[in-house]
């Protein structure tokens, strides 16, 4: 088919607006990320009949200048959800968070979710949220379940949903087997799965990652390095195939815990790619005896890494090339309190043309958390 001179002009402008308008981030140049500002949404936030809390995961949808916040709630204090809400800020600080709607999420029977009371193996744990501006669809994460115990076993594989907007139910990715949950130490931990998700190649490619490491792959990070290694999944979004697995090493826990022995904790929160092969990662780190938790971000390449979708165990068979990951910013350098942080998202540019870049606080429905939000100007 033949176009005129005026058509092909109006193409190439029309598939460049949306390159600036719908496609995720591409190519972004970091050196380092400065603070501007923090803000906390009020404790147990009364909107639409539900209780605003859990809030581990939050993308900005640019058309629309509207941000997605997904609630880690398993149904129990309200039905399995995300909030859409605006965020005011400027240069200088975040001026005020407005709700304007929360939308349940619907299984395959076009139902809420049921809550563990209810039916422990279809009860979800919802942690990571992406929308995607071109097929005018979300992607969401669930951690599943597995409970091991002498009274009790629960075994519910992570996913990976798609919906639309409304919350109604289109489809799942299948995983690979080393995501589903066994009763041996095989496969993910507890609340240790799909944490984080990011769309790159210009909505082709979907990243999503394990929190802690797999039970074959090697132990929980520790206070001393430890070789915990986690992985990143590559999906192709048109077939809905695991493509590739890569092997990132985790930080130790950043604190000892007071008393000795108690729960501690460093894992991948929320991953988000930049475009040219590379991502920021979030290492987010908690020791029992500090209320704070320990927050880094990386920059990480994953260029040279090395595919290790056929190893079974990388205890035994450490990768050749794992990821390279490179400090970009340590929150405790900040010298202020830092919760929960688990999710983070660009968000408008800021008048001078850099990208703003905000990271949420997932409070745990706890008073002594905050729901907390947490703005940086991406430096260059």
């Amino acid at each position: 088919m033949k176009y005129r001179f005026a058509e092909k002009v109006w193409i190439v402008f029309f598939a460049a607006f949306l390159c600036l308008n719908f496609g995720n981030a591409q190519n972004i140049s970091i050196s380092k990320l400065k603070f501007i500002s923090e803000y906390e949404i009020t404790h147990n936030l009364s909107f639409k009949e539900t209780t605003v809390g859990g809030l581990s995961g939050i993308d900005y949808d640019k058309e629309k200048q509207l941000y997605y916040m997904i609630s880690d709630d398993r149904s129990a204090v309200n039905p399995a959800r995300y909030y859409t809400a605006k965020i005011f800020f400027s240069t200088k600080k975040i001026d005020s968070v407005v709700f304007v709607d929360v939308t349940s999420f619907l299984n395959a029977a076009n139902k809420p979710y049921p809550n563990s009371k209810q039916d422990p193996v279809h009860t979800p744990d919802p942690e990571a949220l992406r929308y995607n501006p071109l097929t005018k669809q979300m992607f969401w994460t669930s951690e599943g379940e597995r409970i091991v115990n002498a009274k009790d076993t629960v075994l519910e594989n992570p996913s990976i949903t798609i919906i639309h907007p409304d919350g109604k139910y289109i489809d799942t990715f299948p995983l690979p087997e080393n995501l589903k949950m066994k009763a041996s130490e095989k496969g993910p931990r507890q609340n240790g799965t799909l944490e984080g998700l990011s769309f790159a190649d210009e909505y082709k490619t979907m990243f999503i990652n394990l929190e802690e490491p797999l039970y074959e792959d090697g132990p929980r990070a520790d206070i001393q390095s430890n070789n915990a290694w986690i992985r990143i999944f590559k999906y192709d979004i048109a077939t809905k195939k695991n493509t590739a697995q890569y092997a990132y090493e985790l930080d130790p826990v950043a604190y000892p815990t007071i008393p000795e022995n108690a729960f501690k904790i460093n894992g991948i929160p929320d991953i988000l790619s930049i475009g040219n092969n590379k991502m920021l990662v979030i290492e987010r780190s908690f020791s029992t005896g500090r209320l704070a938790c320990s927050i880094k971000v990386f920059l990480v390449d994953l260029a040279d890494a090395s595919n290790i979708m056929n190893t079974a165990s990388l205890k035994e068979n450490p990768a050749s090339h794992p990821l390279v990951k490179k400090l970009l910013l340590n929150m405790d350098d900040l010298k202020i309190y830092t919760d929960n942080i688990e999710g983070m998202t660009f968000g408008p540019d800021l008048p001078n043309g850099h990208k703003s870049l905000l990271f949420i606080a997932d409070n745990n429905f706890n008073p002594m958390e905050k729901s907390q939000l947490m703005l940086f100007e991406v430096i260059p």
